[in-house]
């Protein structure tokens, strides 16, 4: 027979809700309740599935992907897009420097002016320091750098300038500059670069063409005498050979060009080309 009085209902442990939250990124995870004895209980680090455990991403200043963010730089006198790719670590050099910027620059990579803003765009990553020594070595190795320009003579005054027409030229109109100078005068290479040709030229006298860093051809015409050879590599200011009037000519001079190949029929301005390295021409 039952017992007189009120039941009581049985008590029982409330079992609570854990919720484990684990990972940078916010991933949640429902951890089985584990009876009414250990319901406090931490669920250990090895019950946590890895699947979980985000890494959260950071991003560093100084990575290379800022590295590579584009940046404006302004033409200072006596740039060159050789230099300014060179010393700005552009990936693909002048030529990538150029044609990411020719709407800014024109048709001749030559001839830029301060004052222009370029926009430089795939920057690599700076270059370590090196000894002079490494450097030297380096240079020997791989032929002169573009250590600058210079005039090819000293002091000279230009006689007949670039494009001056007449029929006495074959072109219609003379293909460079004439610097007035006497027979004996030395000649000198403007830049670093190789010699590609060295020997008469016909109505060029003995001549000399070198190539250039950037791409150009200089020329050297009339000359009495050479001092280099094809094949021979120079730097700026070294000796080419001196004046003279072999060729077709009136008297004693230097005829100066610059090409865009080692050929006649190539050339362009060579004063606005000397400007642009920062050489006064008078």
């Amino acid at each position: 027979m039952p017992a007189k009085g009120k039941h009581r209902r049985p008590k029982f442990l409330r079992l609570p809700r854990s919720i484990a939250v684990v990972g940078t990124g916010g991933a949640a995870l429902a951890l089985p309740l584990m009876g009414a004895v250990c319901a406090h209980a931490a669920a250990p680090a090895a019950a946590v599935p890895s699947a979980v455990q985000k890494v959260a991403t950071v991003s560093i200043p100084g990575t290379a992907a800022e590295k590579t963010a584009a940046k404006t730089y302004v033409v200072k006198t006596g740039d060159t897009l050789v230099k300014i790719a060179d010393r700005q670590h552009v990936s693909g050099g002048w030529k990538k420097l150029y044609a990411d910027n020719r709407a800014v620059v024109g048709g001749d990579p030559t001839v830029i002016r301060p004052g222009l803003k370029l926009t430089i765009a795939g920057q690599g990553a700076a270059q370590p320091a090196t000894s002079t020594a490494t450097q030297a070595s380096a240079a020997k190795a791989t032929g002169p750098a573009d250590a600058g320009y210079t005039l090819p003579v000293e002091g000279a005054t230009i006689g007949t300038g670039y494009k001056v027409p007449g029929s006495m030229w074959s072109s219609g109109y003379h293909t460079g500059v004439d610097f007035v100078v006497p027979t004996g005068t030395t000649i000198r290479s403007v830049a670093a670069g190789t010699v590609v040709s060295a020997g008469w030229g016909g109505a060029y006298g003995n001549q000399v063409v070198i190539q250039h860093a950037d791409g150009r051809y200089s020329q050297y015409a009339h000359m009495s005498a050479l001092s280099v050879a094809a094949g021979q590599t120079v730097t700026e200011g070294q000796q080419v050979g001196v004046s003279g009037a072999t060729g077709n000519v009136t008297g004693p001079h230097l005829h100066f060009e610059i090409r865009t190949t080692p050929d006649y029929g190539s050339d362009v301005d060579p004063v606005a080309y000397l400007r642009s390295y920062g050489v006064v021409v008078g």
